[in-house]
């Protein structure tokens, strides 16, 4: 369909059905449409109508003493320092790792599947200390990593994340840091391994309450993740020619999908959650400065951009601008002539990227002039290098000395005392007609601490500040909220968030406000 923002005439009927459907799915029980098995959702909510919004720093306490506090010479950038390992399962083949609750996240397993997540102390980058950890036989190499809290009033309160599984997906309970515990493995169709491409999960997105899955040449699937001990499968969605679906990303109505070995994207409108479709014009071809197909081993999304890490024939990436989704425009490229590009992801005008013989940080505060800020190498094939605060951890997923997969490895010489900024929200401020089933997607300069994304620091209420019952849910740098029932029609919602609530995993806060506004269909 066309823009959420401008919707033509013709799709006007499509659009008051979808919000229809979901008014359906979210409040009404055995309204759901035929096709798709649904069950309402209704409890737990982060914010009650009618009441004040708490403090913007009034989240609950993180567990753990928070990211890297250590100064660097010179002499000890690009040099590892220290070595993440997970349990005694550990095969050293290691991906992401994220912040939460003022700890380091790291999964580990391989292709095959058993391994964990285990949680770090790096306060002391260079002496981290463990504190938690959880195994299973099912869990798989995960790329992503999202997280939802739900509150008191939910039937299964506490705080969730969910990794790939061996032939679908595994979610866990994190409530406990110390502790985290597998609690349900969902298995999917047509998800297939040995082929460690062709049929598997690869990565994954949580919009709460719904999860949207990237299996590979399966495209799509949708699951009903409102019940994390009992999710469901509602949806999905197939390309056609096939579109190898690598990495998924959520914000607001639309999902970008990312191909795993190709040269191509697609972004795909969600207005009706589970019943993705396709936005005109919204498949590009990465091409490079002279105009050739290239290969994306993985994607990323921060605000406008679209990252590709460039497979084969050079590492680095490409850059595009996505704020038009209709038609996404090349901004540029960095090829370096000796990579070949695993993962990428973006901190604070800087891009660090995995390119198998070694890991880059790139200086893109230009990105019209975008330069190589260091190099480091660890032994292995070291498809991921993620930002964490003044420190990276490079990691790799095949061929690693025991016990040192994850290197931790000192980027920047001072700890980071920056907070974290919007850069993109959706709907976006100012947009009109705007269906009453929409979910609010925010996007960051950084990863964001999930503890401190809540009802006081992401705010989302009428005109006349009534809050809007609703679920924030936190995947990296992008914060999603999820309205509770549909919103009334025809009425102005406004997103705030306040300076001095979310936070990154240094616990710097958001410096100064930010506000949009929206205006709902209808009326």
């Amino acid at each position: 369909m066309p823009s959420l923002h401008t919707p033509h005439p013709r799709d006007c009927i499509r659009i008051v059905f979808g919000a229809l459907a979901v008014m359906c799915h979210l409040a009404l029980p055995g309204c759901a449409p035929d096709a798709v098995p649904v069950k309402p959702i209704d409890s737990g909510a982060s914010a009650a109508p009618g009441g004040p919004f708490p403090a913007p720093d009034d989240h609950p306490a993180v567990h753990g003493p928070l990211g890297p506090a250590t100064s660097f010479s010179e002499a000890q950038l690009f040099e590892p320092c220290a070595w993440l390992d997970g349990g005694p399962e550990d095969e050293d083949q290691h991906n992401l790792v994220v912040p939460y609750s003022g700890y380091l996240l790291m999964p580990w397993a391989p292709e095959d599947g058993a391994g964990g997540l285990s949680l770090f102390d790096v306060s002391d980058p260079c002496s981290p200390t463990k504190h938690g950890e959880g195994f299973t036989e099912d869990i798989r190499e995960t790329h992503s990593l999202g997280f939802v809290h739900l509150g008191g009033d939910h039937p299964h309160a506490g705080d969730y994340t969910v990794t790939n599984g061996v032939l679908g997906v595994v979610f866990w309970d994190v409530s406990d840091p110390t502790a985290p515990e597998a609690i349900h493995y969902m298995r999917l169709p047509d998800v297939f391994y040995p082929d460690s491409y062709a049929r598997v999960v690869l990565s994954t997105f949580w919009q709460y309450p719904w999860l949207y899955v990237a299996a590979a040449d399966n495209g799509v699937f949708v699951v009903d993740a409102s019940n994390p001990y009992e999710p469901s499968l509602v949806g999905e969605y197939r390309f056609d020619p096939v579109l190898r679906a690598g990495g998924v990303w959520a914000l607001g109505n639309y999902l970008v999908v990312g191909s795993a070995e190709q040269t191509k994207t697609a972004i795909l409108d969600i207005t009706v959650p589970y019943e993705p479709q396709p936005v005109p014009g919204g498949i590009f071809e990465h091409l490079d400065d002279d105009g050739h197909a290239v290969e994306s081993y993985h994607a990323n999304v921060t605000g406008n951009w679209i990252f590709q890490a460039r497979k084969e024939n050079g590492g680095g990436f490409l850059l595009y601008d996505w704020t038009n989704p209709m038609s996404v425009d090349y901004v540029g490229q960095h090829k370096t002539p000796d990579g070949n590009s695993g993962y990428v992801f973006y901190d604070e005008g800087f891009v660090f990227v995995g390119e198998s013989e070694m890991g880059r940080v790139f200086d893109m505060t230009d990105p019209t002039n975008i330069s190589v800020v260091g190099t480091a190498v660890i032994q292995g094939d070291i498809d991921t290098v993620t930002p964490f605060g003044n420190v990276a951890i490079f990691s790799s997923d095949d061929l690693a000395i025991p016990g040192q997969a994850s290197g931790v490895i000192p980027w920047s010489a001072d700890p980071d005392t920056t907070g974290p900024a919007v850069l993109r929200i959706e709907p976006a401020n100012g947009a009109t007609d705007v269906p009453t089933s929409t979910r609010i997607g925010i996007s960051f300069n950084e990863m964001v601490e999930p503890v401190s994304v809540f009802a006081g620091s992401v705010r989302v209420s009428t005109r006349e500040g009534t809050p809007v019952a609703g679920w924030h849910s936190v995947q990296e740098g992008i914060v999603s909220f999820t309205p509770a029932a549909p919103l009334p029609t025809g009425t102005e919602i406004r997103v705030v968030v306040p300076g001095g609530g979310v936070m990154d995993a240094n616990g710097n806060r958001t410096a100064s406000d930010f506000e949009a506004t929206f205006t709902t269909l209808g009326g």
